[in-house]
């Protein structure tokens, strides 16, 4: 599918609501005010709410059903989507890294508390919706999918080990 937006320059937080939601159900920029999504269920409610959110702003949307000329095309579309998907994951797997880092220096201070563990637990929970997120929108299959899965899956691990620690600390008490 292939939005075709446009909305008014003022005022400006229509314009952003707008660009936002293109971003958050992964739609990939063509130019200037034209968007791509693949044309798969998943992404219907995201396009739903853009027209929404233009209609608000006295803008509007076209949405075109769109083919290639040829598999070269169709071919160009998905690579160029799943790097976008790709690039995400690698945003991903960082905070991934960033969660296992602060699990790391929780435990060297020894910083057994449940306030640190309530933190510690958003942290993962965020770390969940994000990644069930991009796996909607990655319907092509990045190939950094699979490593999310599998470092989401040791953060879990992290954080239940924590939990034990700080279990264990608060009962010595």
């Amino acid at each position: 599918m292939v939005l075709v937006v446009r909305v008014p320059a003022a005022p400006s937080r229509h314009r952003v609501a707008v660009w936002r939601e293109l971003r958050r159900i992964g739609a990939l920029p063509l130019g200037q005010g034209t968007w791509a999504v693949p044309d798969v269920p998943g992404f219907a409610d995201g396009i739903t709410r853009v027209i929404e959110l233009a209609e608000r702003g006295e803008g509007e949307v076209v949405v075109l059903e769109a083919t290639g000329r040829g598999e070269t095309d169709t071919a160009r579309l998905m690579a160029l989507f799943t790097a976008e998907r790709q690039a995400e994951w690698g945003e991903f797997l960082a905070d991934c890294g960033k969660f296992d880092a602060e699990i790391d220096k929780e435990i060297d201070k020894g910083k057994f508390t449940l306030a640190e563990l309530e933190e510690e637990e958003q942290s993962l929970d965020r770390l969940r919706r994000w990644q069930r997120d991009l796996k909607a929108r990655d319907v092509f299959g990045a190939p950094a999918a699979v490593e999310a899965e599998q470092r989401l899956k040791h953060c879990t691990e992290r954080l239940a080990d924590y939990t034990e620690r700080v279990f264990t600390a608060l009962h010595q008490m």
